[in-house]
This record gives structure tokens, C-alpha cells and sequence, in this order.
């Protein structure tokens, strides 16, 4: 339990002493470029203000984009004036560009905070839009339109010689005669040779 306390207390004194050198520089760049009195110890708290709150927005789980452009903005901010008070920069001669860059930088801040603390909806809300995607019941599915079916066509008239059809009654009296019923259209068929359909007509006959 020591032990670990310990590590605990460690991490937090060195996460202190980055936070504090940190803070004095960017305090002393915002001096640097013309921001005096307590405008020069604003700049170092709002950078660190957009960095947890851009580091929140990563942990959540929302809008990830958003929350890693800023991070990464506000830790260039950081970063930039850690390197700058290293003594590549010339702190009693401040280039143009960097008074440009801390002036404008409150807006900046003033923007992403906004968007990082507005930005993502309500928990009431989502479930709310949820239970009505839910209760909403599903439409009933349309079904393809069947087509009409094609009429059949009427089977060509079969035209029989008279002189077949007299043919086939001697036939069916001789099979009447022999056998003592009426030939059926089979029977007939066979007996004369024809196709189906011309056996139908012939037997229409007799």
C-alpha cells in the first residue's frame, strides 16, 4: 500500500513541476509580447483550461475529432512557449508574428472551449430519440407488382375432310357392332392414324 502511494505521490509531484514550468512560461512569452499585470498569468490558465477540457472530450468518447484538434492546439501553445523560453527566442525583441499569435489567441481559446462544452448532446435526449426510433412500427413491406397473366391462346380450328369423317363412323359402328359400347377418342385415334387434335375434331362429328 506504501509502495504504491508511493508511485502515486510521484507522479503527482512531477505532473506539478511540468504544470508549474509551464505555466511561467507561457506567463512570461504572454508578458514578452505586451500582455502585462494579470493578463500575462490569464494566458498560461487558459491554456490549460482548453487542454483539460479538450482532454475530457477525448475520454468521453464524443466528437474525438473536435477533442484532438484542440488538444493538439492548445498543447502547441504549450509547447511553443516552452521552446521559446529556451532562448531561441529573444524575449526583449518579440517578433511581430508571436504578438499577433498571443493576441489573438483569447478568441481562439474562447472558441474551442465553447464548442468543446456545447457540443455534445444531452443524455436525456439521445434516449429519448432511441425509445421513439423504437415504439415507431416498421412499415409494412411493398410488394413487387405481379405481372397479368398472358391469356392463353385459343386452339386453331381443326378442319376434318368429309370423306374422313365418314371413314371414322364406319369405324366406331364396326367397334360398336363388336363391341356393344361407343368408341372412345383414343380408340379412334388409333384406329385412324391422326394426331390428337384431329381425333378430337372427328369424334365432335359422330
Amino acid at each position: 500500500m506504501r509502495a504504491q502511494l508511493a508511485r502515486i505521490d510521484a507522479v503527482l509531484v512531477q505532473a506539478l513541476i511540468a504544470a508549474a514550468l509551464s505555466f511561467a512560461h507561457l506567463h512570461d512569452v504572454a508578458s514578452a509580447a505586451g500582455q502585462d499585470g494579470w493578463k500575462a498569468w490569464a494566458y498560461p490558465v487558459s491554456v490549460d483550461l482548453l487542454l483539460v477540457a479538450a482532454w475530457r472530450r477525448l475520454r468521453t468518447g464524443d466528437a474525438k475529432a473536435a477533442g484532438w484538434c484542440w488538444f493538439v492546439i492548445a498543447l502547441t501553445a504549450s509547447l511553443g512557449a516552452n521552446v521559446a523560453t529556451a532562448g531561441l527566442l529573444d524575449l526583449e525583441q518579440v517578433p511581430a508574428w508571436l504578438r499577433i499569435l498571443v493576441a489573438g489567441w483569447p478568441a481562439v481559446a474562447f472558441l474551442g472551449g465553447t464548442l468543446l462544452a456545447h457540443s455534445t448532446p444531452a443524455p436525456h435526449e439521445d434516449t429519448e430519440d432511441r425509445q421513439d426510433q423504437e415504439d415507431a412500427p416498421d412499415p409494412a413491406p411493398e410488394l413487387p407488382a405481379q405481372p397479368a397473366p398472358e391469356p392463353t391462346p385459343a386452339p386453331p380450328a381443326v378442319t376434318v375432310p368429309a370423306a374422313l369423317v365418314e371413314h371414322a363412323r364406319k369405324v366406331a359402328a364396326e367397334h360398336h357392332t363388336r363391341t356393344g359400347t361407343v368408341i372412345d377418342t383414343p380408340t379412334l385415334r388409333a384406329r385412324l392414324g391422326v394426331p390428337a387434335p384431329m381425333a378430337e375434331a372427328i369424334a365432335a362429328h359422330l
